[in-house]
């Protein structure tokens, strides 16, 4: 990093010190971490199991216990990587930037190392092989993305222009996502059949961008906050800290709503794929489902902080929610829709949710000042890796809710056409069950959630009268 370049367009903030402006600098280097974590992440997510099965020969449900307990150690890794976070000092580039940086390099390595296919082995050391690339690429990119969540709460404290940071955050999650959909399966079939030394240059090819994109984020960051712990000679320890954790009302409730949300999601995306194939014959309409989710984001990006700043997070966000809890209750009593139709209506709730996926990371930078406020601790990597944990442990442990939900409604493999009482099952499943659990995270936001944009405000004037003091 060029220290001259960082020299410039400096302003006096807090105690005294010289630090640059936040602005699209800033924006844009929290928007490539995201990139980062994303180019790699999305092609994990989409075709490592299908490189599993196809050419390592492992059995599906050998692959589903392998993820399944490595989300559980990913988890406990979060929360150990966080911890360890939190016991550093902050140094000549912040307390968060330099870790992306260190980690960046045997993460990008891992990932590639997890595509290398030896052929004529045993079945036993594929298996052993996914199980060790596999945990070990997970453990490292909690390395990476642990600091990276943190970072958010240190480079602003405006609740503006932290909304900014998250919408940006999630419009280079959104980046990723359209570039591997669209140029991954490109280069990895060959004859509509996945291809080993392509995957293998597909996972180069994302793993170099992905780098480049860590790099570009620990160069244009900046970090403007620093702990003050050490300051206000208030010492860390875990118990303290698991006392302030079980106090923080706003913390507690986000992890209850994000968990139920993430039930929300998965649930749709099971559920979308039986309703579309059985209940409207038209199986070819969930690639319409997949652009208009990212379109409905990429319309609410631009609208999130200017909301924010005149209503407040916690005001959008359950005002959204509401939103979608409507147009899906309106859908169950409209069955008789044609699939386009079904499509147009249920985007407007997509909508509605897209603003609870931007505000989310604001939301967390926010419990984070107010884990400082409650117990004097600035623990950004402590609380972040609790919220990644629980996110992990729920995707752990709702991974099956899709399945049994449809298995409840009686859905038969065997037959060609699914019975009357099911397709209204599984109608019902993609409507009035997702318009239920929307419900609770409404209320859990609108009511239970405490952070609304005045006390927002009151904190962050708070913190920095102390910190200033």
């Amino acid at each position: 990093m060029n220290p001259q370049t960082d020299l410039k367009n400096l302003k006096v903030e807090q105690s005294g010190a010289q630090i640059r402006k936040f602005g699209l600098r800033d924006k844009f280097g929290y928007l490539l971490g995201d990139l980062g974590n994303d180019f790699f992440f999305m092609l994990v997510g989409a075709y490592l199991m299908v490189y599993y099965t196809d050419i390592l020969g492992i059995s599906p449900v050998a692959v589903g216990v392998l993820f399944m307990i490595a989300r559980l150690w990913d988890a406990l890794a979060d929360i150990t990587w966080g911890r360890f976070i939190d016991t550093r000092k902050s140094g000549k580039h912040g307390k968060f930037r330099p870790w992306i940086f260190r980690m960046s390099f045997p993460l990008v390595i891992s990932g590639v190392l997890m595509f290398i296919h030896i052929p004529g082995l045993s079945d036993g050391f594929y298996l052993a092989y996914a199980y060790v690339t596999y945990i070990l690429w997970g453990t490292l990119y909690s390395t990476v993305n642990i600091p990276y969540g943190s970072m958010a709460s240190v480079i602003t404290s405006n609740p503006v222009e932290r909304t900014t940071l998250s919408t940006f955050r999630t419009l280079g999650a959104t980046i990723a996502q359209l570039f591997v959909n669209a140029i991954a399966p490109l280069i990895i079939f060959v004859d509509n059949k996945i291809d080993a030394n392509r995957i293998l240059l597909a996972a180069t090819l994302f793993a170099i961008l992905s780098l480049a994109s860590y790099i570009g984020c620990f160069r244009l960051s900046t970090e403007r906050i620093t702990s003050y712990n050490s300051d206000n000679k208030t010492k860390s320890s875990l118990s303290a800290t698991l006392k302030g954790l079980l106090k923080n009302k706003p913390l507690i409730s986000i992890l209850i709503a994000s968990l139920i949300f993430m039930v929300f999601l998965i649930l749709i995306s099971s559920a979308n794929v039986y309703l579309f194939k059985d209940y409207f014959g038209s199986a070819s309409a969930l690639s319409l489902v997949g652009v208009m989710q990212v379109v409905t984001v990429l319309i609410a990006i631009p609208l999130a902080k200017p909301l924010v700043a005149r209503f407040g997070k916690k005001e959008v966000t359950s005002t959204g929610l509401l939103l979608t809890v409507i147009v899906y209750g309106m859908l169950y009593f409209l069955p008789d829709l044609t699939a386009n139709q079904f499509v147009a209506i249920s985007a407007i709730g997509m909508f509605g949710y897209a603003f609870f996926n931007l505000m989310i990371w604001a939301f967390v930078t926010d419990i984070i000042d107010y884990h400082e406020s409650l117990t004097g601790l600035r623990e950004d990597g402590t609380i972040y890796s609790v919220y990644s944990f629980s996110r992990k442990v729920g995707q752990a442990v709702a991974g099956g809710i899709g399945g049994f939900a449809i298995g409840l409604v009686g859905y038969n493999v065997n037959l060609e056409v699914q019975e009357q009482k099911t397709l209204h099952g599984i109608y019902m499943l993609g409507t009035l069950a997702p318009a239920i659990i929307m419900l609770v995270v409404f209320l859990i936001i609108a009511l239970i959630y405490p952070l609304s944009k005045n006390r927002t405000l009151q904190l962050a004037e708070d913190l920095k009268k102390k910190r200033n003091s």
